[in-house]
């Protein structure tokens, strides 16, 4: 809306009051000044990278979203808080850092307290109507009153239709359609490209792999090529799903009457894509149409792009103040539409924690330009196996032709046993992030304004990575969830103490010594377990060190026991480690999360040395282990051809 018609309309409304003042009809001109709420619908999808047509994509098909996006508005600068779909969706859907609830674990079950409510529970307590069909992957249990009907396929499903035309008469909507076949899964079929093209698609939408232009993070080979062109082809059915969705708006004459969001949930399914922290794996697409008639005075025009820094954790929020309910004070998302809106953000945060099978915990920071990464685990090799991700057919591709030493120098760093623990990529100059400048004296200025933004973000948000699994699982027994383990009064100041020995332990020097010391005493398990790993990173423990190691495999903490094994296996102590990890095997009360990364440790660093442990992993098929340490034992048993 231009400001020249804000003012005729404000003038003619004007009128219109004087005049029925005057007949003494103004409780029904009262009614019909009440402003209209608007439907709001997400169409949302999986695993791709803004690989569309009118991101400029040479190949891409998608005439539909093109169309739409010339409607609305493209939020270019658009990330995910998690490269990886559970705990990136518990971050939209609550509005809030996965860090910081508790929620980052892949697949994990997080213990949301009750005060921090999904966003459509607000939606609910003020009259909307909320369906989702289908996918919900919070990483927490979907609360009750999250929506008034959620399900997958309707024809399957008994009771009433995940669907906004079942809307009661008089209420507003808001509904979410989310497109699965764009998941890294359906491209596994590439390898027989020719016979798998989607149902969907006329032989004019087919791609043709010798047209896709290879990123340089990959090697230009035919398997890569496919796999580029399936997911082209994915992206088209995804393009006809958006017009199926804004078709039945239109039939039903609620086009105007409804915002429209388009947006997929992170990067790609390729390796070093989807799970990881580099624009690859984070920038997303967000398209939104916006009505004339909800439009306020500052609302882009049609056709427009908007390169404000937007977090995924600012959706949940917008579409609170699109419907005019207030923002609760929790939540850490930033509206980016409507009116009153707070300041735009000057950074970017992300996280990566466990992932799957494998632990990991990696924090991210970036500006309009660059992005800086904190490796707080470097001794993780880049593509620790994932059995998932490894089905991938690039990712095989990549494994083989390293085996076979014919990646070249871009591409092999992404298979380094070992990764730096600090990262600092140009966007501008570098856009796929391959030249770290981190240790470059040009960049420190910058580098150490971004590191501080986000050590101080993780302060601020009560960053609960900074335990380990067995530790938080332990301590939300007590605390009753995640959350609230670090939002006590003296919270703040636990998770500086954290950040300091987790700081030191991914590059410790001698100076580092009385901290590490200090830290080996604390009454904290997790400080103790970070100063361990810290000892573990150490080239020269001296024999104090390697006795602390010695002194922690008694410690009264699983946590910390299991760290101090791997860091002694790392200074050649390889036989004490792997007999300490096997007694952890066998202990009483057994903690489901100590056996997933106890086995883990052993999967990951210990090589053949791990194999006086198979009897004892093997035992530990039948005790009824938790899913990933169901599939870490898996995995250890298939490495030994058990």
């Amino acid at each position: 809306m231009n400001n020249l018609t804000g003012l005729s309309r404000r003038s003619f409304l004007k009128s219109a009051f004087a005049g029925l003042a005057a007949s003494a009809v103004l409780p029904s001109f009262s009614r019909s000044l009440e402003k209209q709420r608007p439907n709001i619908l997400w169409i949302s999808t999986e695993d791709i990278t803004p690989h569309l047509g009118c991101w400029g994509e040479e190949f891409a098909i998608t005439p539909n979203i093109d169309q739409f996006a010339a409607e609305g508005i493209r939020y270019t600068r658009a990330f995910t808080v998690h490269g990886v779909c559970a705990p990136s969706r518990s971050g939209i859907i609550t509005g809030m850092y996965p860090s910081s609830l508790g929620s980052c674990n892949m697949r994990c079950t997080a213990s949301k307290p009750d005060s921090i409510k999904c966003f459509t529970e607000y939606l609910r307590k003020e009259g909307y109507y909320c369906t989702n069909r289908a996918k919900e992957d919070y990483n927490f249990e979907t609360p009750k009153n999250a929506w008034d009907v959620s399900g997958e396929n309707d024809s399957v499903k008994k009771g009433p239709v995940s669907h906004w035309r079942d809307c009661p008469e008089g209420k507003p909507f808001f509904a979410v359609f989310n497109f699965m076949e764009t998941h890294e899964s359906r491209l596994w079929n590439s390898a027989d490209f020719e016979n798998t093209h989607p149902e969907k698609l006329n032989k004019s939408q087919w791609q043709d792999p010798a047209n896709m232009q290879v990123p340089p993070i990959y090697p230009d080979t035919e398997a890569v090529r496919k796999d580029f062109a399936r997911l082209f082809e994915r992206i088209t059915e995804f393009d006809y799903f958006v017009k199926e969705r804004l078709d039945e708006l239109k039939q039903a004459g609620l086009y105007e009457d409804t915002i429209v969001f388009i947006w997929s949930d992170h990067g790609n399914g390729l390796p070093r894509a989807k799970r990881w922290l580099y624009d690859s794996g984070t920038l997303a697409h967000i398209i939104v149409r916006v009505p004339e008639k909800f439009k306020t005075y500052d609302c882009p025009k049609p056709g427009s792009i908007d390169d404000r820094l937007i977090n995924f954790i600012d959706l949940g929020p917008t579409v609170l103040n699109l419907a005019g309910i207030k923002t609760p004070e929790h939540m850490q998302g930033r509206a980016f539409l409507g009116e009153n809106l707070p300041p735009q953000r000057n950074y970017i945060f992300a996280a990566r924690q466990r992932i799957d099978e494998r632990h990991d915990m990696i924090r991210s920071v970036r500006d309009r330009r660059f992005r800086y990464i904190r490796n707080f685990m470097p001794f993780q090799p880049y593509f620790n196996p994932v059995p998932y991700a490894e089905k991938c057919n690039t990712m095989k591709e990549l494994r083989r032709l390293h085996k076979d030493g014919k990646l070249n120098a871009v591409q092999a760093q992404w298979m380094a046993d070992r990764r730096p623990f600090e990262e600092l990529y140009d966007l501008e100059n570098d856009p796929w992030e391959t030249k770290n400048l981190a240790d470059d004296p040009q960049y420190s200025i910058r580098k150490k304004r971004l590191q501080t933004a986000l050590y101080n973000w993780m302060v601020d948000t009560r960053d609960t990575g900074l335990l380990p699994e067995p530790e938080m699982a332990l301590e939300t027994q007590r605390c009753g969830s995640e959350y609230e383990i670090f939002h006590s009064p003296e919270g703040k100041e636990r998770v500086i103490r954290l950040l300091n020995i987790a700081n030191v332990s991914s590059n410790p020097s001698d100076s580092d010594r009385p901290l590490i010391n200090n830290a080996l005493e604390s009454k904290d398990a997790s400080e103790r377990y970070w100063a361990v790993l810290a000892l573990g990173e150490m080239d020269k423990p001296g024999k104090n060190g390697i006795k602390n190691l010695e002194n922690a495999l008694n410690d009264e903490s699983a946590s910390v026991r299991i760290a101090a094994a791997q860091s002694l296996y790392f200074h050649g102590r390889k036989k004490t480690a792997a007999d300490s990890l096997i007694k952890e095997l066998y202990a009483k009360n057994l903690q489901d999360e100590t056996v997933h990364y106890a086995i883990n440790v052993l999967d990951s660093y210990f090589g053949d040395d791990a194999k006086p442990a198979i009897e004892r992993v093997k035992e530990l098929q039948d005790s009824n282990p938790g899913r990933y340490s169901k599939r870490m034992i898996e995995i250890f048993l298939e490495k030994f051809a058990v």
